[in-house]
Parts: structure tokens; C-alpha cells; sequence
């Protein structure tokens, strides 16, 4: 790891022989005065090197207040630009030289030398350039985030060549955009000391570090890059590509397994017998059973209790849960996955507040039934409990900087939801050590997060 302060001395000894040269002078514009679309040249543009670099120096000295001087680099004037700033002042105590210096090079002074010092070929950076400070880790400054994006190709070779210095190939793109998230460095860092995210690896963001920690695969992050590809233009785009790419990725290698997220207990109290096995054969990949299997606990072996999803079951029968719905009701009954059976609703359990606690059902045969039924539905029996986490949108629009009062208000206050008794088939514990991503049938792709095994807690994964 490199930092721009290593090169200090080198850089201030440059700047001394850039005014040398008559490629630098030092001037008092404020910067009010430097604001606003082609501001007038400044008017100590033409001012002895003699005399720029005996005020340089008395910056570098301490002499002088801020914002009453800075350097300037002399460039060839045209239309629409100004001369960029190479030093201001800023009596700010640095973290790796201390106090050393009260004078510090911008990123346009320091870019292209930095990338000379280490031979860098070629230097790959966005189209539009904003006014940066974050190699020199400074306070920001008032004007940094009013300044505008500005192309910087021209100082970068002029600053070169100005000093007879190796220059590297500088290759600008658009930048990449992701809607409904935050791409910049500072609004993350914002948004973490804000405490509206964990950290730069809170899986909502969209960090490298983050997209590891959700599970991403390295695979479709390049693939996303891929179909993205390199354009000049700034652009954004849907998560929904990233999740396409993944799901192309996981599809072969994420091996099947049922979860149910909202646990509804049903008993089977008619037909216990129609499924004698304790245990089930499960294909891993049930599109290429030739893979693998995995065997799990049947509800024979568990007295015929079983877990189903809470939202499988509509109360008021079909009238009530309505035409599309095809799972189970009061007077329609659903086929069990895997257990070549199917269940119907003998009696609805109901707690003091009148909610369903409990189902009671009958369990046939498939072969046995006049019709298969509508829809199968995912299940468990002698289960493990564990958290998993469901990871939604961070904010509420697609391009936060349309959001007049901050990111803040724009977050989505449903982007974390946890569900903290969630029940696994005990398959999962086997499978979560050697495989960390999983497919929860009827559900999605999760991972196992890093802060899995909490105390009390088996399983903990993300999607």
C-alpha cells in the first residue's frame, strides 16, 4: 500500500521547479471566486516566478492564513476551464505526517505525479472527475461537495510533460452506476457513521466487501461487469442484472434444501401411514437428480408433526383466499414436496386472539387422489432453528441524488427484515459446512453468513 504523503518532499520540490519553469503561480482568488461556468483568468496569471515562489514558500512556512493563497498550475487556457489548484493551504494535523506540512497537493496536482513515481502504466479512472481529497485523508473542505465534475485528462499529461517526467496512459470510462444504492466512497462512509448500515460490508451495500458477505460469487460479479462492459457514457443499472448473473452461476452449484422461513405446525392426525420411511431420498439438484442426493427427516419419524410456510395456508377456504390461489385451504389441499403425498385441513387450531396456531391434517397417497393437486409446497419435520436474514433494496429510489433532503430519508426502512425462527431440515448443518451457498426451495439463493453460530442460534444465513 502506497499513500501520496510518502511522496510529500518530492511533490513540494516539483511544485518549486514548476514555478521555475513559469508553470506555476501563486494566487488570491477565494474560492467564491473560482466558482460558476469559465470564471475570468486570474489576475496574478502573469506574476514573476521570483516573486510566486517566494509567497510558495511563505505558505509552506506558515505565513500565510487559509484560503488567502494557493498554487496554480498554468495551463493553456481554453474554453470552459480554468487553471487547477496544486497547493492550499490547511492547517490540518495529517495521520501519517503529523504537522509536518500546513500546505497539501490536490488530486489534480497529485494524480499523475503519484502514478509517475510508481511507474504506472496506465491509469484507469471515470470519465468525470470530482474535486477529490481522499488520497490525503483531509477534512472536507466546504467546497468539495459543491464542486463540479470536470474532465482532467489535459492537466494530467500537461503536468507530466511540464516537468519532463515519465507520463502513463490515462484511460477514462463511464462511471457505474447501481440504482437504489450508493456507488461514492464518502456517502457509504456517511451512511456507516450515521449507523443507517452496519459497516462497509452490511450486505445492502454494494461493496466488494458487502457483495462478499451476501454471497455473491466472484463469477457473477465479473459476468455482471461483462454484460455491463466499458462504456464512455455514465449509466445506471438495476440490481436485477447482478441477481440474473448470480442465479446463472448458482443454478449448477447450489445444492437444494427446504427451509421454512414463517413456521405454521401442522399434525397429521388421518393417513400417518402413507409415508412409513423415517427418512426421504432428496436429489441436490432435482434437474440433475444424477448429482447427488441427501436424505431428511420425514414427518413419520417426528409423530407426524411437520413445519409448513405460514403464507402456503389461506383461512376462509377458497372463497376466501380467492381464485389464483392455488395452495392449501380449509377445502383444498396441497402435495408435500419430495413426499409423493398430498394433505387437507381437518381442523383449524386457533390461540386466545384468534389466530391459526396449529393445523391438523389427513395425508394421502398421490396415486391414491382423483386429481394431483394445484400446488406443492416445501416443508420440514424434526427441524433445526436458526436466523436467517432477508435483504431487500437500500433506498427507496432509484437515483438517491434526486432526493432533495439526503439519503436518510431515502432509505428503505424494510431493507432488513430477520426471521429469527426459521426451521431447517437438519440436512443443512451438513450441507452449510462444506457449502456455504444453498438454494432454499421455493425461496431463493442464501449464504451462510460470517457471524454464524451466535449463542443460541445454529444457522445463520442471508439472502
Amino acid at each position: 500500500v502506497t499513500y501520496a504523503s510518502d511522496n510529500f518532499d518530492q511533490l513540494y520540490e516539483w511544485a518549486e521547479s514548476l514555478i521555475m519553469r513559469g508553470k506555476a503561480y501563486v494566487s488570491h482568488q477565494s474560492p467564491d471566486q473560482l466558482k460558476g461556468h469559465n470564471p475570468p483568468p486570474s489576475p496574478w496569471r502573469d506574476r514573476p516566478a521570483e516573486e510566486s515562489l517566494q509567497l510558495f514558500r511563505a505558505m509552506r512556512a506558515g505565513m500565510c492564513a487559509e484560503g488567502e493563497a494557493c498554487l496554480r498550475m498554468r495551463l493553456t487556457m481554453e474554453d470552459s476551464k480554468q487553471d487547477p489548484v496544486a497547493y492550499r493551504i490547511k492547517y490540518a494535523r495529517h495521520h501519517r505526517t503529523g504537522s509536518k506540512w500546513c500546505i497539501y497537493p490536490t488530486y489534480d496536482y497529485i494524480h499523475c505525479l503519484c502514478d509517475s513515481i510508481e511507474n504506472i502504466t496506465h491509469s484507469l479512472c471515470t470519465k468525470l472527475r470530482l474535486w477529490q481529497r481522499w488520497r490525503l485523508s483531509l477534512p472536507p473542505s466546504p467546497q468539495d461537495s459543491q464542486a463540479e465534475f470536470q474532465n482532467r485528462r489535459s492537466s494530467y499529461y500537461w503536468l507530466c510533460n511540464a516537468l519532463d517526467l515519465y507520463c502513463p496512459v490515462q484511460w477514462e470510462y463511464g462511471r457505474l452506476n447501481v440504482c437504489n444504492t450508493v456507488m461514492s466512497k464518502r456517502k457509504i462512509l456517511n451512511l456507516v457513521q450515521k449507523k443507517a448500515v452496519a459497516d462497509w460490508d452490511d450486505p445492502r451495500l454494494f461493496t466488494l466487501t458487502a457483495l462478499r458477505r451476501r454471497g455473491f460469487p466472484p463469477e457473477a460479479v465479473s459476468l455482471f461487469v461483462a454484460k455491463v462492459g466499458v462504456t464512455m457514457a455514465s449509466a445506471y443499472f438495476d440490481p436485477s442484472l447482478l441477481d440474473a448473473c448470480t442465479r446463472e452461476i448458482l443454478n449448477s452449484s447450489a445444492p437444494r434444501t427446504m427451509v421454512v422461513l414463517d413456521p405454521l405446525k401442522a399434525t397429521i392426525v388421518e393417513g400417518l401411514d402413507a409415508v412409513k420411511a423415517a427418512v426421504l431420498t432428496v436429489p441436490d439438484y432435482p434437474a440433475s437428480p444424477e448429482r447427488g442426493s441427501h436424505s431428511i427427516a420425514s414427518f413419520s419419524a417426528s409423530s407426524g408433526v411437520l413445519y409448513l410456510e405460514r403464507e402456503d395456508f389461506r383461512d376462509g377456504g377458497k372463497a376466501g383466499a380467492g381464485a389464483g390461489f392455488k395452495r392449501l385451504t380449509e377445502d383444498q389441499p396441497v402435495g408435500l414436496k419430495h413426499a409423493n403425498v398430498a394433505i387437507a385441513v381437518r381442523q383449524v387450531v386457533r390461540d386466545a386472539a384468534g389466530q391459526v396456531s396449529e393445523l391438523r391434517v389427513a395425508c394421502q397417497p398421490l396415486d391414491s387422489l382423483p386429481a394431483k393437486p394445484k400446488c406443492f409446497v416445501h416443508w420440514v419435520a424434526d427441524p433445526v432453528q436458526g436466523d436467517v436474514r432477508l435483504y431487500e433494496q437500500l433506498l427507496t429510489m432509484k437515483n438517491p441524488e434526486e432526493h432533495p433532503e439526503g439519503l436518510i430519508v431515502a432509505m428503505n426502512p424494510n431493507s432488513l427484515s430477520v426471521k429469527p425462527c426459521a426451521l431447517a431440515d437438519r440436512y443443512l448443518l451438513t450441507a452449510a459446512a462444506n457449502q456455504r451457498h444453498l438454494q432454499f426451495e421455493r425461496l431463493g439463493y442464501f449464504y451462510l453468513d460470517q457471524d454464524s453460530s451466535p449463542p443460541g442460534r445454529l444457522i445463520c444465513l442471508s439472502r
